[in-house]
């Protein structure tokens, strides 16, 4: 029996998913709960329903939208490859994001190995939280790294996103050790990671590693903002206003003291 996982969607003509023109794959399901996540109806492993936007025009309308759906590796790669000519234009590819992707391993590991076979660029978007061993099966299938780091402090980290940060760390660790070719993306939350020495040590933590080059800074927007409405979800972040141009520049300014190639927005 073919393996089959769950998505919420897949975009295609992603330009700020890696390299080139991509299609990206999201995968439903994240071991993590941050305040700021923009797309609430990605933490849960279930199909869920959410209100349409369309019956804020149809006031007598309790229409729902299903979210979420029960895919096998063969409807996924098929779509992958209508777009192919793009990718070899482009020096683009296939990016599998989330929710997290690592929460479903066999599923992704089979992604990753059939677009392989196909000769398709592979980037894997992850916060990194998922056993090392599951992480290592899948590694000679990956070629770039999108890798979310969103605290340096671990009793911070655990508080905005529900888990420690320690296996993230050992597992960037290792795939620098196994060198990777890794970007880091970095969350900037106006009030709760864009303190200065919450930026310095993580910049320095990532100096350490002396592999990674490239840090894209992501700055906090309010778009999930509708979303948590409709599927009823608490928003913690009701308060927690967007960060300035000028706080990013001030941001980048300080990553960049550190001789790291920054860009902002990925």
């Amino acid at each position: 029996m073919e393996e089959t996982g769950v998505i919420f969607d897949i975009k295609k003509f992603a330009i700020h998913d890696g390299p080139g023109i991509r299609t990206t794959v999201f995968l439903k399901g994240c071991p993590l709960y941050c305040w700021w996540c923009h797309n609430p109806e990605s933490q849960s492993f279930k199909l869920q329903k959410i209100q349409s936007k369309e019956s804020d025009l149809k006031t007598s309308s309790n229409f729902k939208k299903e979210i979420g759906r029960i895919v096998s590796v063969n409807d996924v790669i098929s779509e992958i490859l209508k777009d192919r000519i793009f990718y070899e234009e482009s020096g683009g590819g296939a990016t599998f994001s989330g929710g997290e992707p690592l929460s479903q391993p066999n599923f992704l590991r089979l992604l990753l190995k059939e677009c392989k076979k196909e000769g398709i660029h592979t980037a894997l978007d992850t916060c990194g939280y998922g056993p090392m061993e599951e992480l290592k099966e899948i590694v000679k299938y990956v070629d770039l790294f999108l890798y979310d780091l969103k605290f340096y402090d671990s009793m911070n980290h655990e508080k905005y996103t529900g888990v420690s940060n320690k296996t993230i760390f050992k597992n960037l660790e290792m795939l620098v050790d196994l060198k990777k070719e890794i970007f880091i993306r970095i969350p900037i939350i106006p009030t709760i990671n864009d303190m200065d020495d919450e930026i310095i040590n993580l910049a320095e933590y990532i100096l350490g590693l002396k592999h990674i080059q490239k840090i894209d800074l992501l700055p906090y927007h309010k778009i999930g903002k509708d979303k948590y409405f409709r599927l009823r979800m608490l928003n913690k972040m009701e308060n927690i206003p967007e960060p300035t141009k000028d706080q990013m520049e001030k941001i980048r300014t300080k990553f960049e003291s550190f001789g790291f190639n920054i860009s902002i927005g990925g």
